[in-house]
């Protein structure tokens, strides 16, 4: 059987309520007895001295009265709620307060028999029926003893105390066990009831409603628990949309491009095509082919950069780069007259990054550039050191971005109405492997851009501490 654990919790509470007042009934009863045990033996042994005192006192001729010798006995007697005896050595009981026993000789009588305690227990060499607390001081006189005082108290009067004390004790343990509920509404409140809460949400991000939201107010453990799993929860369902996003989009990149190529060798084969435009069309279907190819190589690119791995840092000139990246765009850009204008804070800047990775970022951005620049344009690349970063600027003087599309342009697959309309061959990852890569490097990339003026992309990446390799 499954127990939860607020049934734990609260089996838990019941034993320690059971076990705690066992506890205090057991020992507390016990030291209560023997407290008041020893606490009215002092008591009595005190008055019996003082009446043992008294009748010394008249040890001074021959002729003794103890009958008359302390009139008072019978009101102690009373106030002590005790039987007091005045017996002789030889256990002769020569006055009783109760005047029940006088004349009595005590069996057995030895007054050395409570050992070295003031007190003894139980029916005092069986003179009563019932239990009594009893205890014994010398009359003394002239360097003898002459008799003794002794003082019977009733055990049950003793146990009568015992029990009024302990009521006490049982009802004080009984209001604290009560207010102990407290403990047990709080961990309800505080703890289980939020568990419950964390359970179902849970148990519906399972089953794939991750919309649902777990509501729980509280500013502790818990409502950090509930605002984390609602975070986990929104950043899964945007995963996941993002996911069912990348794959309509790899879906359409790849149908658009395989359709062509189908359609073109199809054509080729039951003759539509004839044979003399048949080169044409197949540079068409390896074209298609390299875009294919393209594709797939960006998506395991970002692949790659999801998981944290394909940087292999070393120290190098990002001026330089830069020169040789730009150069081997020198063909389109004569076509079209467009010239770089490289302008360096610094004959060199030294980056700590992945020059592969680097040279990929540059070219996508100098080719982003390139296509989108109008003819008789120029493109401004610059480098500059700030901060412990260095910030590389690539802009062009082309149709821009307009501004409802700048927020996306660095998502997979987005391209813009412009977009589409220039770059044909394009793959729509260009940009977004330019963020991954700088991401990883611990950098931001930004967008500056103004339709029909042109667009700026700025870059960082941090400065290399040690010698160039």
């Amino acid at each position: 059987m499954k127990r939860s654990v607020y049934l734990k919790f609260l089996l838990a509470y019941l034993v320690f309520g059971i076990a705690g007042f066992t506890a205090i009934a057991t020992i507390s009863s016990r030291l209560t007895y023997s407290f008041l045990v020893r606490s009215r033996s002092r008591t009595l042994y005190d008055e019996a001295s003082l009446i043992a005192s008294t009748y010394s006192t008249v040890y001074e001729g021959e002729n003794i009265e103890l009958a008359n010798a302390y009139p008072q006995l019978r009101a102690v007697s009373t106030f002590l709620q005790a039987q007091i005896w005045v017996m002789d050595r030889n256990g002769s009981i020569l006055v009783d307060s109760n005047g029940e026993r006088d004349g009595d000789v005590i069996p057995n009588f030895d007054p050395s028999a409570t050992g070295n305690r003031s007190y003894m227990t139980g029916s005092y060499f069986g003179s009563f029926p019932y239990s009594v607390l009893s205890v014994s001081a010398p009359i003394t006189g002239n360097y003898r003893t002459y008799g003794y005082v002794v003082i019977h108290l009733p055990m049950e009067r003793v146990q009568d105390s015992a029990n009024e004390i302990l009521n006490i004790v049982y009802i004080t343990c009984g209001i604290l066990y009560l207010l102990s509920l407290s403990i047990l509404l709080l961990f309800t409140f505080s703890v289980y009831r939020p568990l419950l809460a964390i359970k179902a949400g849970s148990r519906q991000f399972a089953e794939g409603n991750l919309s649902y939201r777990i509501r729980i107010r509280s500013r502790d453990e818990m409502g950090d628990l509930a605002n984390t799993m609602n975070y986990m929860a929104d950043r899964l369902g945007r995963m996941e949309a993002d996911q069912r996003k990348f794959i309509s989009n790899v879906s359409h990149d790849f149908r658009s491009p395989l359709t062509s190529i189908k359609g073109f060798l199809e054509a080729i084969l039951d003759g539509t095509i004839p044979p003399e435009m048949q080169e044409k069309y197949l540079r068409r279907v390896i074209g298609e082919t390299e875009r294919l190819t393209k594709l797939t190589q960006g998506m395991l690119t970002l692949t790659t950069l999801d998981r944290g791995r394909g940087l292999s840092r070393t120290n190098f000139d990002v001026n330089r780069v830069i020169r040789d990246t730009a150069g081997t765009f020198e063909s389109q850009c004569l076509s079209r007259n467009i010239r770089f204008l490289l302008s360096f804070a610094e004959e060199r800047e030294m980056v700590n990054a992945d020059l592969g990775r680097i040279q990929q970022v540059l070219y996508n951005l100098i080719d982003n550039a390139v296509k989108f620049s109008k003819a008789d344009s120029t493109i401004d690349i610059q480098s500059y050191k700030q901060g412990g970063m260095v910030f590389v600027s690539v802009k062009d003087h082309g149709c821009g971005i307009p501004k409802k599309d700048q927020p996306h342009v660095f998502e997979r697959f987005y391209k813009s109405d412009q977009s589409r309309g220039r770059d044909k061959t394009g793959t729509g990852l260009g940009l977004s492997i330019v963020r991954e890569i700088i991401q990883a490097h611990g950098g931001t990339i930004d967008l500056i851009s103004t339709e029909g003026i042109g667009s700026e992309f700025i870059f960082t990446l941090p400065e290399a501490a040690g010698d160039p390799e």
